[in-house]
């Protein structure tokens, strides 16, 4: 059944005009430039957040390179050669087909689109509807070109995803802590990459200094007595 669908998708391709071919053979590669900017701008965006905010930012590239290591061994393990190799009868991929040796079963292009969509999603609300369209047209891209099986892809963006969360879930609580230290560090540079998180209001921080001074007249008359 895959290896029809895969005939269906690339005779397709091969019918679309040449920009769109092109634009497919591009955003396969491209797709991960974009991810890559939407982490600084994750990260960016939670430096003046609490210090969860930051973590989940920091942990969500972390957590897409991880679901690529568990792709990648998973790939040495199954050994599934490429469709455009192994199946008769299908037009010639639009680009190069890879070397033997290099394996189709999951495609590691949709495990780290999948990482990066949910990993995104779960630190900075919102933008599911920006990344998991953008996963899902990466990975149909590469089977509109011919370099997987469509169950390749579908797989890779099922194990990427999970990956990220279970990553996500397990370092959130320490990755925290260490954000915290950083924020008290006394180091410019683990200050800056940490970011100074919410400011304190005016209020609570007269507050803050009025219980401070209650405080310590108590602790001055407790002395005195």
């Amino acid at each position: 059944m895959s290896q029809d669908l895969y005939r269906d998708i690339t005779d397709l391709a091969h019918d679309t005009p040449g920009w769109l071919q092109l634009v497919a053979e591009l955003w396969t590669e491209a797709g991960l430039l974009l991810f890559g900017v939407l982490f600084l701008a994750g990260w960016w965006r939670a430096r003046p957040a609490e210090s969860r905010a930051m973590a989940l930012a920091v942990l969500a590239p972390l957590g897409t390179a991880f679901g690529y290591v568990v792709s990648e061994l998973l790939k040495s393990v199954v050994d599934e050669e490429r469709p455009c190799r192994a199946v008769a009868g299908a037009a010639a991929s639009i680009v190069k087909c890879p070397a033997y040796g290099d394996w189709s079963f999951p495609s590691n292009h949709s495990a780290i689109a999948g990482a990066a969509a949910v990993a995104l999603a779960l630190a900075w609300r919102g933008i599911a509807w920006l990344t998991v369209p953008m996963a899902l047209l990466m990975a149909f891209s590469r089977v509109f070109v011919g370099v997987h099986y469509p169950h390749d892809v579908a797989a890779g963006l099922v194990l990427g995803a999970l990956m990220a969360v279970l990553f996500v879930k397990l370092l959130t609580g320490p990755v925290r802590a260490l954000a915290d230290t950083m924020r008290m560090s006394r180091s410019a540079l683990a200050t800056w990459l940490a970011g100074p998180g919410p400011a304190v209001p005016v209020g609570g921080a007269v507050a803050g200094a009025g219980r401070a001074v209650n405080r310590r007249r108590r602790e001055a008359m407790h002395r005195r007595s």
